[in-house]
């Protein structure tokens, strides 16, 4: 019967320590397998991650490309397909009633519906761009199509020092 004092490790689970610099009968004497000399050798005598000995290491020797789009804008697209799948209980398809029956996931600025699928129930669909044969088929069930416009980028406002330029010329 197994009980807490009888539980035991299985073999070869543990193996016994390394005993560094205990004589030269340990087989890992003076040196402590570290060797002679050099700086690994030494206390302390380990490099960074990447250092390559004073050369110009590899992550700056390979050139930077491409940058992060901090004005990105992404898209949900939805297929007539997926909207099958709300059943009859949602008659108003939006991006935040998309999100909640979880066909949406992630984050996403803009609703997009395209036509691959067939729509047998009729829906009001308010999204950002919808295809013009995806429209058709929703129309043709009885549903109806409002469009979100997009928010267009606000301008910003010249630098003083800009504007002093530009009223000297």
């Amino acid at each position: 019967m197994l009980r807490l004092n009888t539980i035991k490790k299985h073999p070869g689970a543990t193996s016994a320590r390394k005993r560094l610099g205990r004589g030269s009968g340990s087989g890992l004497g003076p040196t402590a397998g570290k060797g002679d000399k050099g700086q690994l050798a030494r206390t302390g005598g380990s490099v960074r991650p990447g250092f390559e000995g004073g050369q110009m290491p590899m992550y700056r020797r390979i050139p930077k490309k491409g940058f992060t789009n901090i004005h990105r804008r992404t898209n949900a697209v939805v297929n007539l397909s997926e909207l099958e799948k709300l059943g009859k209980s949602i008659k108003e398809v939006s991006m935040q009633t998309l999100t909640e029956a979880g066909i949406v996931k992630g984050r996403h600025d803009r609703l997009t519906i395209l036509a691959t699928g067939d729509v047998k129930s009729a829906y009001v669909i308010k999204a950002h761009r919808v295809s013009g044969a995806a429209a058709e088929k929703i129309t043709q069930a009885g549903g109806k199509v409002e469009l979100i416009p997009i928010p267009v980028g606000i301008k910003r406002e010249k630098k003083k020092s800009e504007k002093k330029a530009a009223s000297k010329k």
